[in-house]
């Protein structure tokens, strides 16, 4: 099979847009404190869907915004809020989209983190249009010392909201797990959204050595490591929690365009075509993999035909010498197939264990590979965590 090649990043798109958005609501992020939420509520900061502007669309307290907008400042200080991350991590980027908020938006931010496993728990609930914290919520906040959390955004301007100009991209080094983001901005103002890039980072310690455990999903440090094409939406979806919501909630590609004119069978009834799509993800952990889920929920129309599942063992060194060759096919890996290619169904939960789930050993990248095209939901990969010193099996399988 051929596969089409791989669009180079524009150079507006930092790398690491391709890893997971820690904060996003869906993952289970939370705005857990805001100075003030006059305009628009800081949980907005969080919402997966793009920014949206209504012209028409007014409230009490004055323009609906679809963002985190505070009240023109009248005292001394400034505005921030912290955010308690779905799932704990090491941090690689931020986007701070400004979007809309093009004569609102705040002139400065800055971006500070903390790793606070038993922080006391703090909620804001509600709509809080027209609020601001209170003197018992500032004394709450006061325990968590967030003044003095690592800065990892010092004071930077910021862009207005123009399409062009929204998306403020701040590239970090921070090895530490970070589980609070403080975000503050000079002195008032907008923002639509604040989205925290990285890797989840699990204490695979507290896992039990016969536990099964689903190697690839984000909570458990999985990551999308590489990707041909993803028109509809990002590979990195798959490896989200629970099922998905919508289609917009997965991995889709656009129509493959060398498909032929009159499509054909095989006896399995697996259609006969010269490409395909794929999209590789590094395990949270090496593993041995047993169990498989390929979820095509919401796809009944545009669900790919078949696909098939391969894997790898590879070192840090490595996997950077084929991220950078972006996974070309001329210089790949030697993987192994893991599951044989198998037909789809629509809109459905399909299982894969036993002897249809082959013994490759200790893994630590598999690529999904769909033909022609279409979408997936999720993708689940339960098996049991395993040391680093690997095997590699030599039945191998190449685009």
């Amino acid at each position: 099979m051929s596969s089409r090649p791989v669009p180079k990043e524009a150079s507006s798109q930092p790398h690491f847009l391709q890893f997971n958005n820690l904060a996003c609501e869906t993952a289970g992020g939370k705005v857990i404190f805001a100075t003030d939420e006059w305009f628009a509520p800081a949980r907005n900061l969080l919402k997966r869907d793009p920014p949206e502007f209504i012209a028409t669309s007014f409230t009490e307290f004055g323009k609906w915004m679809d963002g985190w907008e505070t009240r023109r400042k009248r005292i001394p200080g400034h505005d921030w809020s912290i955010v308690r991350l779905g799932v704990p991590g090491i941090i690689h980027g931020f986007d701070v989209d400004t979007s809309f908020f093009t004569g609102n938006y705040a002139p400065y931010v800055s971006i500070q983190a903390a790793c606070l496993d038993h922080a006391p728990c703090f909620s804001l609930d509600g709509d809080r249009t027209g609020m601001a914290a209170s003197p018992s919520q500032f004394e709450a906040v006061a325990q968590l010392n967030s003044d003095g959390w690592e800065e990892l955004v010092p004071v930077t301007v910021l862009k207005p909201g123009y399409s062009d100009s929204c998306h403020n991209y701040f590239s970090i080094t921070f090895p530490q797990r970070v589980t609070h983001i403080r975000l503050n901005i000079y002195p008032d103002g907008g923002i639509a959204r604040l989205k925290v890039y990285g890797i989840g980072n699990k204490d695979w310690s507290t896992v039990p050595g016969k536990d099964q455990v689903d190697l690839v999903a984000l909570v458990n440090g999985g990551v999308c490591v590489g990707y041909s094409e993803a028109h509809y939406g990002h590979p990195r979806n798959m490896i989200g929690l629970g099922r998905a919501d919508n289609m917009g909630d997965g991995w889709e590609t656009a129509r493959r365009l060398d498909r032929p004119k009159i499509l054909k069978v095989d006896k399995k009834g697996i259609l006969q075509v010269p490409g395909c799509e794929w999209a590789v993800f590094r395990l949270g952990h090496p593993g041995v993999i047993s169990r498989i889920e390929l979820d095509t929920n919401h796809f009944k129309g545009n669900f790919p035909d078949s696909c098939r599942i391969e894997a790898c063992n590879l070192t840090k060194d490595e996997e950077r010498t084929f991220l950078l060759n972006q996974w070309s096919s001329d210089n790949s890996p030697n993987w192994r197939i893991l599951l044989s290619p198998q037909k789809l169904k629509p809109h459905h939960r399909h299982f894969y264990s036993g002897e249809s789930v082959m013994g490759c050993g200790p893994v630590t990248h598999v690529r999904l590979v769909i033909a022609p095209d279409g979408g997936f939901s999720r993708i689940r990969l339960w098996g049991q965590p395993v040391s680093t010193n690997l095997t590699r099996p030599q039945q191998t399988s190449k685009l």
